[in-house]
């Protein structure tokens, strides 16, 4: 394959990841037909349908999915030698990419991250929200963030938290028309505002823990959200019982506005990591990233 082609597979590397012709035209620059006619040529060329196009969405062919799979991890590690290579630049430059949960974002990462970034207008910060577990080196992220018991193994661990833990809560007036559990199996009999996973696909088992026991405990409810802060909302609105981090409600609680139950069963646990692989990160800018978030001692 000639050197000119290797820009037909960057853009098929594009619309493999983004699942679209606008979203990936729009993020290289070009015109969608542009897009659309470089993809045909290269199916042509290679004698293979690599995506599939409906009206909705682009989905990827067996042939198209084992090319992603060859071209992303070579794409990230070219990425990181051209990182290490700006690392000679004295001043922090480039674009960092994180996938973190909304929880993380609110409570910690833009928090940490918005002071630093007034000073240093070269560094780029793509912060992608999603609470879903992704590969990071699949998917192209320089970093993600996760509870420091999801951590996988082959990966660099950065504490940026303290530790926190989850609160069952409802308002007073549910309360009021329900008796409060005292049993973390006592909630099937409630209505609870679920959250779906947005990787597994499915809602949620509650987990609770005292005195060395473990529960998990699949609720239902008329609610399924896949965010912290809209169940928040639902709980005060009287929609049932929800089971969110301690740190969006206390002031809730503080205020008689929500009450917590089961807190004997919710024991705290390690809090958020950054995380990333072992070959990363060489560049100022990504050292820069690290050490706004990292956590101090004490606080």
């Amino acid at each position: 394959m000639d050197r000119k082609d290797l820009n037909d597979l960057l853009w098929f590397l594009s619309v493999a990841e983004e699942r679209s012709f606008t979203r990936s035209a729009a993020k290289i620059g070009i015109a969608q037909s542009t897009l659309s006619h470089t993809i045909k040529r290269l199916e042509a060329r290679l004698g293979l349908r690599l995506l599939t196009r409906t009206t909705r969405n682009v989905g990827l062919t067996e042939a198209g999915e084992r090319l992603r799979q060859s071209l992303a991890p070579r794409m990230a590690e070219i990425e990181t030698d051209l990182a290490s290579i700006m690392s000679m630049r004295e001043t922090p430059s480039g674009t960092i990419k994180i996938t973190l949960s909304d929880h993380a974002y609110e409570t910690l990462v833009w928090p940490k991250l918005r002071p630093v970034l007034r000073n240093y207008p070269d560094v780029k910060v793509e912060l992608d929200r999603d609470n879903g577990f992704r590969n990071i080196i699949e998917d192209g992220y320089d970093a993600g963030v996760r509870l420091g018991e999801s951590l996988e193994k082959d990966m660099i661990g950065v504490r940026i938290g303290p530790d926190w833990r989850m609160l069952a809560v409802a308002s007073p007036s549910y309360f009021e028309a329900h008796p409060k559990p005292h049993h973390p199996q006592e909630l099937i009999q409630h209505i609870c505002i679920r959250v779906r996973q947005a990787t597994a696909g499915g809602t949620y088992a509650w987990e609770f823990e005292k005195d060395g026991q473990e529960l998990r405990v699949r609720v239902d409810g008329q609610l399924t959200i896949n965010s912290s802060l809209p169940m928040v909302d639902a709980a005060l609105a009287g929609y049932g019982i929800a089971f969110v981090p301690e740190d969006l409600v206390k002031i809730h609680i503080e205020a008689g506005e929500l009450v917590a139950v089961l807190e004997d069963w919710s024991p705290p646990f390690p809090g958020y990591y950054l995380y990333y692989p072992s070959r990363h990160q060489n560049s100022p800018a990504f050292k820069l990233i690290v050490d706004a978030l990292r956590q101090r001692s004490g606080s």
